[in-house]
């Protein structure tokens, strides 16, 4: 299994595990840049060499030997599920990808006709209902995620909990998990413990958004796309997410943690 989704500087100063749709380009970027002096041209995803990536053969025994010994900082970043789940939906079914195509190829078709989402005309520019389509988007995601039908479930949508695991489960600790609501103190936290060749200056990185204009703006405020059912598909779904990250589940229109992560609660319940 080894470690997939797991990042490293090259100066091999710190580590982190992805999490989609949890600021992982400005994350990404700002690794970079700490071992660089720059941020890398074009979106950090896209990065083949200068990053340390599981996806890069080369890198995985680095990665590896690193993450096993743990005596490297390690960290990751959550954001909550309502917010997460959105965002998702705006982008990869609704927007036009970099490439000018639509994700995963057949994908967006298969929902317009199996599920009746509406996604904006071929463009993603023309009014549609947003709240009925995400919510039948929901379906959608959940039969993916509990079935594995009409298809494998999606990294951008499957649970934050699940892309957290695997990294214990296969031998890492995490040193800290922290909100993509309250950011910049997450990630000064994680600045703070680790020597980096390149001194990094929060306040001047700029947001790294790799999905910022692929799809239509959010016409409504969040807690409007989620009636009962909705609720109700979001808590099968990320359960576990709302537990161990401490998000709101009854109140959709609050985006801020209820409490602290429990690092050690943590290890426990996704090592098992």
């Amino acid at each position: 299994m080894g470690f997939p989704g797991t990042w490293m500087t090259e100066s091999e100063s710190v580590i982190y595990r992805v999490v989609p749709k949890c600021a992982c380009s400005t994350i990404g970027q700002i690794m970079f840049y700490s071992d660089h002096g720059r941020f890398f041209e074009g979106d950090i995803h896209d990065s083949t060499a200068r990053l340390h990536k599981w996806a890069q053969e080369g890198s995985q025994a680095l990665i590896e030997r690193r993450v096993k010994a743990q005596n490297t900082y390690a960290f990751t970043c959550v954001r909550n599920p309502y917010t997460r789940i959105l965002s998702s939906f705006f982008d990869k079914i609704c927007g036009i990808q970099r490439n000018g195509k639509r994700y995963r190829g057949n994908m967006v078709p298969l929902l317009v006709q199996k599920y009746g989402i509406e996604v904006g005309g071929d463009d993603g520019k023309a009014e549609f209902d947003q709240i009925q389509s995400f919510r039948r988007f929901l379906l959608f995601a959940r039969d993916s995620i509990r079935w594995r039908k009409p298809m494998e479930p999606d990294i951008h949508w499957s649970a934050m909990s699940g892309h957290v695991s695997t990294f214990i489960a296969n031998g890492g600790r995490y040193n800290k998990i922290f909100y993509t609501e309250t950011f910049n103190d997450g990630m000064a936290d994680v600045l703070a413990a680790i020597k980096t060749p390149h001194k990094v200056d929060l306040k001047a990185i700029p947001k790294f958004n790799e999905s910022e204009g692929h799809g239509p703006k959010r016409a409504h405020p969040v807690e409007d796309y989620f009636d009962d059912l909705s609720m109700h598909l979001v808590w099968e779904i990320y359960k576990r997410d709302f537990q161990l990250f401490k998000y709101d589940f009854e109140n959709p229109g609050n985006k801020m943690p209820i409490g602290a992560i429990d690092l050690d609660e943590v290890h426990a319940k996704l090592g098992e």
